[in-house]
């Protein structure tokens, strides 16, 4: 481990939800020196309703990345994601609305994350990947589209047909000037772990993300899914992956690729065969083709009811690689 945090590799990490916060808590012990580049094209959920009713770009994937590079008490923590349960504010997390007060009170939506992230002491910085009120609209093999990203799942399941395609609406809004320097100034640039099309590839769409990945010094690593996703990625390989994201993007954008060598156990396949999901297979000869250094290593966490990355095992992977 590093011993001197300040002084560590510049990380800018691009994705969104669950899988790049977890990703965030194990970089940040080795680096206090993280940029999370985060979508903003959700509008499900309570950030649908902040979004609809207040005008403001959705906070909770912001909110979860803030939390996880805060260094705080445990409490507050807990305090900021707290969702309630009961009467008009059901659904939403007290965190959301916080970073919504910061909002109102801010001359812009990145400013109003800064606001935040110096509250809860983050290690690092959290930067919205565009200031721009982007909506997500997904294309389908049969030639039907669907726009809001919390509509696609639904209609993916429907339809019973893969994603041709994503776009967002309207088209290439400009990056946040902040986060395209990030990336040119990276000594690592990952993209997290997350859901395919509506998490990670939504960013690689705004104006100036994949020309900075592709100007800059960096390696560009992805950091693969577990699993495949009910509603996304049902029989996708680790290089399907891959190809999705070169496909949105440019080819070659990727350099290596970190997946998992780790079986599962027999109970959470027969789970995950209920959705349609399973685990995600990394074949050496398609990555050998495309020109993407692969690497395997065993990264699922042992405990939990969902299959997970252990964040410390996916962190040592990515800072071996620097």
């Amino acid at each position: 481990m590093t011993n001197n945090k300040t002084n560590g590799p510049k990380i800018a990490a691009i994705g969104g939800g669950h899988g790049l916060s977890a990703m965030l808590r194990g970089l940040k012990k080795y680096t206090d020196n993280i940029t999370a580049i985060v979508t903003v094209a959700d509008d499900g959920g309570g950030s649908g309703v902040l979004r609809h009713d207040m005008g403001m770009l959705p906070p909770g994937d912001i909110r979860r990345c803030i939390l996880a590079l805060s260094n705080t008490e445990p409490v507050l923590e807990q305090l900021f994601d707290f969702r309630f349960s009961e009467g008009t504010l059901s659904g939403q997390s007290l965190g959301n609305l916080f970073l919504a007060a910061l909002n109102s009170m801010s001359d812009s939506f990145d400013e109003a994350v800064l606001k935040m992230c110096q509250v809860l002491g983050v290690s690092g910085r959290v930067l919205p990947v565009t200031n721009y009120d982007v909506f997500l609209e997904a294309e389908f093999e049969d030639g039907s589209r669907v726009l809001g990203e919390h509509k696609i799942f639904d209609q993916k399941k429907r339809k019973k047909c893969r994603i041709k395609q994503v776009r967002l609406v309207p088209e290439k809004p400009q990056a946040l000037p902040a986060a395209v320097q990030a990336i040119l100034d990276a000594d690592l640039v990952v993209i997290a772990p997350g859901s395919l099309y509506t998490s990670i590839i939504p960013n690689l769409l705004v104006e100036g993300v994949v020309d900075a990945i592709a100007a800059s010094k960096a390696k560009c690593v992805y950091a693969c899914n577990l699993m495949s996703q009910e509603g996304e990625t049902e029989g996708y390989t680790a290089a399907d992956h891959i190809r999705a994201l070169h496909k949105h993007s440019v080819p070659r954008l990727v350099d290596i690729c970190i997946a998992n060598c780790e079986d599962i156990s027999e109970e959470m396949k027969a789970q995950y065969k209920l959705e349609g999901a399973e685990r995600l297979v990394a074949d050496e000869k398609e990555f050998a083709e495309m020109g993407v250094e692969l690497i395997l290593k065993p990264l699922v966490a042992d405990e939990g009811d969902y299959v997970r990355h252990d964040e410390d095992a996916l962190a040592r992977a990515i800072m071996e690689i620097i």
